[in-house]
Protein backbone atom coordinates (compact mmCIF):
# COMPACT_ATOMS: atom_id res chain seq x y z
CA UNK A 1 0.00 0.00 0.00
CA UNK A 2 1.15 3.45 -0.81
CA UNK A 3 1.31 6.08 1.85
CA UNK A 4 -1.35 8.70 1.70
CA UNK A 5 -0.01 12.19 1.26
CA UNK A 6 -2.03 15.10 2.35
CA UNK A 7 -1.75 18.52 0.88
CA UNK A 8 -1.66 21.11 3.54
CA UNK A 9 -2.86 24.67 3.12
CA UNK A 10 0.58 25.77 4.37
CA UNK A 11 2.46 24.23 1.42
CA UNK A 12 1.60 27.20 -0.87
CA UNK A 13 2.89 29.83 1.56
CA UNK A 14 6.58 29.94 0.44
CA UNK A 15 5.43 30.57 -3.14
CA UNK A 16 3.01 33.29 -2.04
CA UNK A 17 5.71 35.02 0.00
CA UNK A 18 8.09 35.02 -2.95
CA UNK A 19 5.38 36.39 -5.22
CA UNK A 20 4.55 39.11 -2.70
CA UNK A 21 8.20 40.11 -2.24
CA UNK A 22 8.77 40.09 -6.01
CA UNK A 23 5.66 42.23 -6.57
CA UNK A 24 6.68 44.75 -3.93
CA UNK A 25 10.21 44.97 -5.35
CA UNK A 26 8.88 45.57 -8.88
CA UNK A 27 6.51 48.25 -7.59
CA UNK A 28 9.32 50.02 -5.70
CA UNK A 29 11.57 49.90 -8.78
CA UNK A 30 8.82 51.36 -10.97
CA UNK A 31 8.10 54.16 -8.50
CA UNK A 32 11.82 54.96 -8.20
CA UNK A 33 12.08 55.13 -12.00
CA UNK A 34 9.17 57.58 -12.20
CA UNK A 35 10.66 59.81 -9.51
CA UNK A 36 14.08 59.86 -11.17
CA UNK A 37 12.58 60.59 -14.61
CA UNK A 38 10.58 63.48 -13.15
CA UNK A 39 13.64 64.90 -11.43
CA UNK A 40 15.69 64.70 -14.62
CA UNK A 41 13.11 66.71 -16.60
CA UNK A 42 13.05 69.47 -13.99
CA UNK A 43 16.78 69.46 -13.32
CA UNK A 44 18.69 72.70 -13.66
CA UNK A 45 22.34 72.25 -14.51
CA UNK A 46 24.91 74.65 -13.02
CA UNK A 47 28.02 75.14 -15.13
CA UNK A 48 30.84 77.68 -15.31
CA UNK A 49 30.65 79.74 -18.51
CA UNK A 50 33.57 77.96 -20.20
CA UNK A 51 32.15 74.47 -19.58
CA UNK A 52 28.67 75.56 -20.63
CA UNK A 53 29.92 76.88 -23.97
CA UNK A 54 32.12 73.81 -24.62
CA UNK A 55 29.07 71.56 -24.53
CA UNK A 56 26.49 74.14 -25.55
CA UNK A 57 24.50 71.77 -27.80
CA UNK A 58 23.46 69.79 -24.71
CA UNK A 59 22.09 72.86 -22.96
CA UNK A 60 20.38 74.92 -25.69
CA UNK A 61 16.74 75.48 -24.75
CA UNK A 62 17.06 73.78 -21.35
CA UNK A 63 16.97 75.40 -17.91
CA UNK A 64 20.55 76.04 -16.85
CA UNK A 65 22.63 78.11 -14.45
CA UNK A 66 25.79 79.81 -15.70
CA UNK A 67 28.47 80.95 -13.27
CA UNK A 68 31.14 83.52 -13.98
CA UNK A 69 32.49 86.97 -13.26
CA UNK A 70 31.05 90.26 -14.53
CA UNK A 71 33.11 91.77 -17.35
CA UNK A 72 33.78 95.38 -16.28
CA UNK A 73 32.11 98.00 -18.45
CA UNK A 74 29.41 95.70 -19.86
CA UNK A 75 26.56 96.30 -17.40
CA UNK A 76 23.93 98.46 -19.10
CA UNK A 77 20.27 99.21 -18.41
CA UNK A 78 17.62 100.05 -20.95
CA UNK A 79 14.28 101.57 -19.90
CA UNK A 80 12.10 100.76 -22.93
CA UNK A 81 11.72 97.80 -22.71
CA UNK A 82 13.14 97.53 -19.24
CA UNK A 83 16.15 95.20 -19.27
CA UNK A 84 19.74 94.77 -18.20
CA UNK A 85 22.50 93.48 -20.44
CA UNK A 86 25.96 92.40 -19.36
CA UNK A 87 28.65 89.85 -20.09
CA UNK A 88 30.06 87.23 -17.76
CA UNK A 89 33.33 85.36 -18.18
CA UNK A 90 35.17 82.32 -16.86
CA UNK A 91 38.56 80.99 -18.02
CA UNK A 92 38.59 83.16 -21.15
CA UNK A 93 35.08 82.26 -22.34
CA UNK A 94 32.49 85.04 -22.40
CA UNK A 95 28.71 84.90 -22.41
CA UNK A 96 26.44 87.88 -23.23
CA UNK A 97 23.41 87.93 -20.91
CA UNK A 98 20.02 89.64 -21.29
CA UNK A 99 17.90 90.02 -18.16
CA UNK A 100 14.45 91.37 -19.02
CA UNK A 101 13.60 92.79 -15.59
CA UNK A 102 13.73 96.26 -14.11
CA UNK A 103 15.41 95.36 -10.82
CA UNK A 104 18.71 93.61 -10.15
CA UNK A 105 20.27 92.66 -6.77
CA UNK A 106 21.80 95.58 -4.84
CA UNK A 107 25.16 93.80 -4.72
CA UNK A 108 25.28 93.52 -8.51
CA UNK A 109 27.29 96.62 -9.41
CA UNK A 110 30.18 97.23 -11.76
CA UNK A 111 32.94 98.44 -9.44
CA UNK A 112 36.37 98.88 -10.95
CA UNK A 113 38.96 96.73 -9.19
CA UNK A 114 36.39 94.41 -7.58
CA UNK A 115 35.47 91.11 -9.16
CA UNK A 116 31.74 90.50 -9.02
CA UNK A 117 30.79 86.83 -9.09
CA UNK A 118 27.51 86.23 -10.92
CA UNK A 119 25.21 83.26 -11.30
CA UNK A 120 22.44 83.57 -13.89
CA UNK A 121 19.60 81.13 -14.30
CA UNK A 122 17.66 80.86 -17.53
CA UNK A 123 18.13 79.53 -21.03
CA UNK A 124 21.12 79.30 -23.34
CA UNK A 125 20.13 80.35 -26.86
CA UNK A 126 21.48 78.94 -30.12
CA UNK A 127 23.36 82.21 -30.88
CA UNK A 128 25.52 81.69 -27.74
CA UNK A 129 23.67 84.32 -25.70
CA UNK A 130 21.85 83.77 -22.44
CA UNK A 131 18.28 84.79 -21.59
CA UNK A 132 18.28 85.11 -17.79
CA UNK A 133 15.23 84.76 -15.59
CA UNK A 134 17.23 85.15 -12.36
CA UNK A 135 20.44 87.01 -11.51
CA UNK A 136 22.36 86.25 -8.32
CA UNK A 137 25.37 88.35 -7.40
CA UNK A 138 27.90 87.02 -4.95
CA UNK A 139 28.83 89.48 -2.25
CA UNK A 140 32.47 90.53 -2.33
CA UNK A 141 34.41 89.25 0.65
CA UNK A 142 35.17 91.54 3.59
CA UNK A 143 38.76 91.76 2.35
CA UNK A 144 37.55 93.09 -1.03
CA UNK A 145 35.30 95.65 0.66
CA UNK A 146 38.15 96.91 2.86
CA UNK A 147 40.43 97.11 -0.17
CA UNK A 148 37.79 99.09 -2.09
CA UNK A 149 37.37 101.58 0.77
CA UNK A 150 41.14 102.01 1.05
CA UNK A 151 41.34 102.84 -2.66
CA UNK A 152 38.49 105.34 -2.35
CA UNK A 153 36.45 103.49 -4.97
CA UNK A 154 32.73 104.00 -5.11
CA UNK A 155 29.91 102.42 -7.05
CA UNK A 156 30.33 103.06 -10.74
CA UNK A 157 27.21 104.45 -12.35
CA UNK A 158 25.19 102.32 -14.71
CA UNK A 159 25.11 103.28 -18.35
CA UNK A 160 21.51 104.03 -19.27
CA UNK A 161 20.59 103.70 -22.91
CA UNK A 162 17.39 105.16 -24.30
Amino acid sequence: MEPITTVSAHSNRPWRRRALVLGLAMGAAGLSGLVLAGMQEGAVYAKPVDELLKSQARFIGRPVRAEGTLVHGTLTKRDQPCEFRFTITKNGATLPVRYAQCVIPDTFRDVQGVEVGVTVEGELLADRTFEASTVLAKCPSKYDMDKRQDNGASHAPLVVRP
